[in-house]
């Protein structure tokens, strides 16, 4: 291996963005450094600090700004479903930094950010999305983040103990297995109603749905790529005259219909709550919308 390539790989084991003291620090000289840049192996976003060529070029932004990656453009980067159309750079300061601003310069700071590196931790990417973008988005992303690993349960634990104490009830609902961002959203804007709600619950004859209410009001969110075909149709056809027969009533919604017409949406919902449709007994009880 070449030594501008050795340079290389010791910046991308330093997390792909360096100091040059840290490089240093590492065994890379001046003139090993030198070499790096001018074979290309690493570029350089601003004074001391240097990257790997191939870094995400909005993460190369945020650094040269003077921080990382953060909030939604950290959120999105990371594959997190984000509810909010928002194509700002969002960049993650740290408290004692300095902000870098450029010509055209419209970046969203978040003085909340920690050491250097491309993309902010998980725990400073949620906390500034629920300060940008409030609690729906929050837990729609940490969701997100839970189903896609990119958070463990210590994870979970650092970021319950840095969050408002209201904000903890929505960290303890979260849940490992959401399959999308609609289920999640779907779950969150019923949390007022305080309704049974069970997530991926496995039918026999019928497979896996979404949500089930009660006892037998099942919810499904269709994906916006979902539904394209008659196949797809004729397959939700299916599963529900195979849940009808076992005593279920379904329920169907869209992409447009959850994130656009939530009111259509929760007055269907809560109709059928209402009549006491999600109960296998007489029950009724009454939900105001």
């Amino acid at each position: 291996m070449t030594e501008p390539h050795l340079v290389q790989r010791t910046c991308r084991d330093l997390g792909g963005v360096a100091r040059a003291a840290e490089l240093a620090a590492a065994g890379v000289g001046r003139r090993a450094l030198a070499r790096a840049l001018a074979d290309g192996a690493l570029i350089r976003l601003r004074q001391g600090i240097y990257a790997m060529p191939d870094l995400d070029p909005d993460a190369a932004a945020a650094v040269r700004h003077g921080g990382a990656l953060g909030c939604l453009s950290a959120a999105r980067a990371l594959g997190l479903w984000v509810l909010t159309d928002d194509d700002r750079l969002h960049v993650s300061m740290p408290p004692t930094g300095r902000s870098r601003e450029h010509p055209d310069c419209a970046c969203v700071l978040h003085w909340t950010g920690g050491v250097l590196r491309p993309i902010a931790s998980i725990v400073d990417v949620l906390r500034q999305v629920l300060a940008c973008a409030g609690p729906e988005e929050f837990f729609v992303c940490l969701e997100s983040a839970m189903r896609l690993k990119r958070i463990d349960a210590a994870g979970v634990a650092r970021l319950r103990a840095r969050v408002p104490s209201w904000v903890r009830p929505l960290v303890d609902d979260a849940q490992w297995d959401a399959d999308s961002g609609l289920e999640s959203l779907l779950r969150f804007r019923l949390r007022p109603y305080r309704l049974r709600i069970r997530s991926q619950v496995v039918i026999p004859t019928v497979g896996r749905v979404d949500h089930v209410i009660g006892d037998r009001l099942i919810l499904e969110a269709d994906g916006r790529e979902n539904h394209d075909g008659g196949s797809e149709r004729h397959r939700d056809l299916v599963r529900d005259a195979a849940a009808a027969a076992l005593g279920f009533d379904t329920l169907r919604f869209d992409y447009a219909q959850i994130v656009h017409d939530w009111p259509s949406v929760r007055a269907a919902i809560l109709a059928k709550v209402d009549a006491g449709l999600h109960l296998r007994c007489a029950d009724r009880r009454r939900f105001s919308a």
